[in-house]
Formats: C-alpha cells, sequence, structure tokens
C-alpha cells in the first residue's frame, strides 16, 4: 500500500508540535466510505524491546465476516522521545512500514489510539489517515483529553466525549459491563459513522476485530500472511482482548 510523505520523521519536539498543529487542519471530518466497505485494517504496536525496537502489525479483514485477509509486521527502532500527544512520532513509523506491507488497499482503517481527542485534534489515527488517504477512526483504551458523561451498562451504548466545550470523541460500550473504548475521528468519517462502524467492527470482545488482530501480530501470536497464500496463524484459544 502506498503512502503519502507529509514530513521528515526526523523532528525536534518543538518541530514536531508544529507538524500538528499544521496538519490537524487538513483532517476530514466528512464520511467518504463506500457505500458498503469490504475490507478493513487495523494497526497496532508491540511495546518497545531492550534494544528499543518496536513490532508494528496490520491486518486485512473482510467485511461483513471479519476473517483474516493479510497480515504484515515490521520492525522498527524507536528513536523519538516519550512526550504526552506526541504519541504517532513514536510509534507511527513502524505501524506505517507494516501498512505499507500490505498487497490489499483496505476502505477502513482502525488505528489504536487517538483521533481528534487529542490536545491539538490530531491524534495518531489523524496521522495515519492522512498519510494513508483512507477514511481512518482512532479508536483507544483509555481517554487522552476531555470528560464523558454516564455511559449505560448495555452494548451499543455510547456518549460524547466533550474536551473544552467540543466533542471530540465518544466513549463507546462494544460489550455489556464491560470497560468502554474511546472512538474519535482519524480522517475522512464523521463521529456517527466511526462510532457504527466501531460497534460493527466488533466479534465479541471489547476491542474491534481489526485492531484486536493487529494486537495479536504485533505479540507474535499472528505470523505473517500474504493475501492469496494459506492461512496458517491460529488465534490463541482463550484470547481475551
Amino acid at each position: 500500500m502506498r503512502l503519502a510523505e507529509l514530513h521528515s520523521w526526523d523532528l525536534s519536539v518543538r518541530d514536531a508540535f508544529e507538524v500538528q498543529q499544521r496538519l490537524a487542519q487538513e483532517v476530514s471530518l466528512r464520511d467518504d466510505l463506500p457505500a458498503q466497505p469490504s475490507l478493513i485494517a487495523g494497526l497496532d504496536l508491540s511495546p518497545p524491546d531492550s534494544s528499543g525496537v518496536a513490532k508494528g502489525a496490520a491486518v486485512v479483514v473482510a467485511y461483513p465476516s471479519l476473517e483474516i485477509r493479510e497480515i504484515a509486521v515490521a520492525e522498527r527502532k524507536v528513536t523519538f522521545p516519550y512526550v504526552p500527544g506526541l504519541l504517532a512520532f513514536r510509534e507511527a513509523p513502524a505501524l506505517l512500514a507494516a501498512l505499507e506491507g500490505i498487497s490489499l488497499t483496505p476502505d477502513l482503517i482502525f488505528v489504536d489510539g487517538q483521533g481528534r481527542a487529542h490536545p491539538r485534534r490530531f491524534g495518531i489515527a489523524c496521522h495515519i489517515g492522512l498519510l494513508a488517504q483512507v477514511p481512518t477512526i482512532g479508536c483507544a483504551k483509555s481517554i487522552l483529553v476531555g470528560k464523558s458523561s454516564v455511559l449505560e451498562r448495555e452494548a451499543g451504548s455510547s456518549a460524547p466525549l466533550i474536551d473544552q466545550g467540543e466533542v471530540v470523541g465518544a466513549a463507546v460500550r462494544t460489550r455489556t459491563g464491560i470497560s468502554p473504548v474511546y472512538v474519535s475521528v482519524g480522517h475522512r468519517i464523521s463521529l456517527e459513522a466511526a462510532i457504527t462502524w466501531t460497534l460493527r467492527a466488533c466479534k465479541g470482545y471489547r476491542l474491534p476485530e481489526p485492531t484486536r488482530l493487529a494486537h495479536l501480530a504485533a505479540a507474535g501470536a499472528l505470523k505473517p500472511y500474504k493475501h492469496g497464500q494459506k492461512l496458517y496463524a491460529q488465534l490463541p484459544s482463550q484470547e481475551t482482548v
């Protein structure tokens, strides 16, 4: 999959802030999905190992079956320092390398991280969305900015995530009684559609199936798989992510 080149990744912290502020203006909140998406990708990253190398994973599934069609994994050394709000500059190089390794072009991408629910309204899902020019959703396991109102316990419930008077995302209950995920726009999708597709992409777990599988692939539990080959990867028998 080909990606755009919008800036260098060899940046200072100050320059990284400026890149986010500039590119945030280019994020589209309008729905640009096909009427019936057929391929959905998920991206996730392993923690860096003792030598500072992280594994990025991209998994493409078919919709509506949510069955695996392709898996790519890429290793990259993490060089950017940990700075709250600048996650993309640490994680995106490995995720993008994995995304470039897939031959299929997804209609929608889920990123394990924030989209517009970010101090500068430009989290890693926005960054990936602009580089891939594919509708993208940020689906995080915790809140970075904002607060949500009380959320009903039932699966399918959602509540706005509000930061400084602006709706930047939503808390979404994907399983009854389980902690919600925090959904926000990455690029070329509305928040309403992002919530809808997060729920449609779930398969009985807390996380959407594309990012759940990407988490497993980044951890080494699923092996790389090229579209058209026989799929030998086996899901762990008691996986609960």
